[in-house]
């Protein structure tokens, strides 16, 4: 029989954010479902656990990654509530010591990344594409880790760095001619490649409503059918948490339901039709099903 919705644990994957911390600490909570989270500091670290393994009930995952999820027919769907999002402009750098280079330089050139999967490298490769005439395909794409999807094979113009070298280190020495960071952009000598990154990445996010999106949560397709009141009461709390400590900047960040992010998931989807990332372009309508389409 199905599971009543008022003695429930979900075994979920959730970082620490400002907008999650409410419901983590217990200050946000609800009589009809209770969380088991996940013991991680970074989500990305259990994303391999969810879609591999399908480790938990619900839980944030990166928007790329649920894409590569969705192609391959992994039992999750998407629900409408954005966990990670922001500019991008500002996570690729160059190292000024080896010359000056612009975004437009770097056609035939050596860019590294932590995975050609990573959202954020997604999101840049698009970006350069469509802001400085960037053809990817040109481009040596560098990496370091596997897919979280393990049956994604990466295109031709993607080569995995040699054993023991890092990200950094590589730029610094000149063995790359640019880089892509993720969460955490490091300091000193180098420069970001894109000049006024934030200001750059307001103007885009104007454009194709919002900031982009990073991490959005994804929920078992088996728990919505046998419990769709948990996951109406999962949404509610998501929503009421980031209420709870979202600031108001000039570019919307966090965004609950379908139509607040349909137009950054069809410019997200685009870009990775193009880069070769999922073999179709999805309809925003089929990411999710009946009951996580009408969470509002």
């Amino acid at each position: 029989m199905p599971e009543t919705s008022n003695d429930v644990t979900l075994q979920m994957l959730l970082a620490t954010y400002p907008n999650t911390s409410a419901l983590k600490s217990g200050d946000v909570r609800s009589p009809l479902v209770d969380f088991a989270f996940a013991d991680v500091k970074t989500a990305n670290r259990a994303f391999k656990a969810l879609v591999r393994e399908q480790k938990f009930d619900l839980g944030e995952l990166a928007i790329v990654t649920f894409l590569q999820a969705k192609a391959f027919e992994k039992p999750y769907v998407l629900m409408p509530a954005v966990i990670v999002a922001r500019g991008q402009h500002h996570t690729i750098f160059y190292n000024p010591e080896r010359g000056h280079l612009a975004p437009s330089d770097l056609n035939g050139r050596r860019v590294g990344v932590r995975a050609y999967t990573q959202t954020t490298g997604t999101w840049v490769r698009g970006i350069l594409e469509e802001e400085h005439a960037v053809d990817f395909r040109r481009v040596q794409w560098v990496t370091f880790e596997d897919p979280h999807v393990a049956e994604y094979q990466d295109p031709p113009w993607v080569q995995r760095a040699p054993a023991g070298k890092q990200l950094l280190q590589m730029l610094l020495a000149g063995e790359i001619d640019a880089a892509i960071f993720g969460s955490e952009n490091p300091e000193g000598i180098i420069k970001p490649l894109i000049p006024d990154p934030e200001a750059a990445a307001e103007r885009w996010s104007n454009r194709h409503g919002g900031a982009p999106i990073n991490h959005m949560m994804v929920v078992r397709e088996s728990l919505t059918e046998s419990n769709a009141d948990a996951v109406r009461e999962v949404f509610r709390l998501l929503k009421q948490s980031a209420q709870a400590s979202q600031k108001i900047g000039k570019v919307e960040t966090l965004r609950f339901g379908v139509e607040a992010v349909h137009k950054s998931l069809e410019t997200i989807i685009g870009y990775s039709v193009r880069q070769e990332l999922i073999p179709r372009r999805f309809e925003v309508d089929e990411l999710f099903n009946d009951v996580t389409r009408r969470l509002a």
